[in-house]
């Protein structure tokens, strides 16, 4: 396979799964398109100049080796598809788990932590200002999981063991695209603006990233299917 369909490929692999078991019987996520669109439409656009404002300011860039050559905004194709690849993944996950699971009895608990994690992530988002893309994700982070918790979403539980569910695959993907069995990464970082701890090769700041971008969603999807519930 050329190097070219790489990126193109991780996103394809990341969603297939997913998108064929939502036709399952006891599943039929597919009946939950609706509440799924919108939210995703929204955050990809948040996020896709996001990406554009970084990649353009040096922070991040994509290597045209393992791209197609498509382009819009200085953003590569495989960039938007990953916007909605990853979240129907994620949503797909956190609604099998809300689903099948009963979490409610580590409502406290998921309380607890989340208000620990929402004062860590601020601290060292603080800390580390001239660290764009650590401080921007942590503060980002922090502030919508601070208003998650406060406004007293029951989901929190839920969201969190899928996001642990999600790990593995996350790492098996993003590890690909940050370099990991590749001669070179497909997105490069400039560790002037981040921690320079990675996971592998996985900067760290990418798993909270990642949560972030699965929130944005899930509050989102539960927004609209609790509406249309009522």
């Amino acid at each position: 396979m050329p190097d070219r369909y790489t990126y193109l490929l991780v996103d394809i692999v990341c969603i297939i799964f997913p998108f064929a078991c939502s036709f399952h019987p006891k599943i039929n996520f597919h009946r939950q398109w609706r509440f799924f669109a919108l939210p995703c439409v929204v955050t990809a656009l948040f996020f896709l100049v996001w990406d554009a404002l970084f990649a353009r300011a040096g922070i991040w860039s994509f290597n045209p080796r393992y791209v197609v050559g498509l382009r819009l905004a200085g953003l590569p194709l495989e960039e938007y598809l990953f916007f909605f690849c990853i979240p129907y993944a994620c949503v797909f996950t956190y609604y099998c788990v809300a689903k099948f699971i009963d979490l409610s009895r580590f409502q406290r608990t998921t309380t607890i932590f989340s208000y620990s994690l929402v004062a860590a992530l601020l601290i060292l988002a603080l800390l580390f200002p001239s660290l764009l893309y650590t401080s921007i994700t942590f503060l980002l982070l922090s502030v919508f999981l601070y208003f998650t918790v406060m406004r007293k979403h029951t989901f929190l539980p839920s969201f969190f063991a899928a996001f642990l569910i999600i790990l593995l695959p996350f790492f098996i993907s993003n590890g690909i695209l940050t370099g990991t069995g590749l001669p070179e990464p497909v997105v490069m970082y400039n560790n002037h603006y981040n921690s320079g701890i990675r996971l592998l090769t996985i900067p760290v700041e990418d798993t909270f990233y990642g949560m972030l971008l699965m929130l944005m969603n899930v509050i989102g999807f539960n927004y609209l299917s609790g509406r249309a519930s009522q």
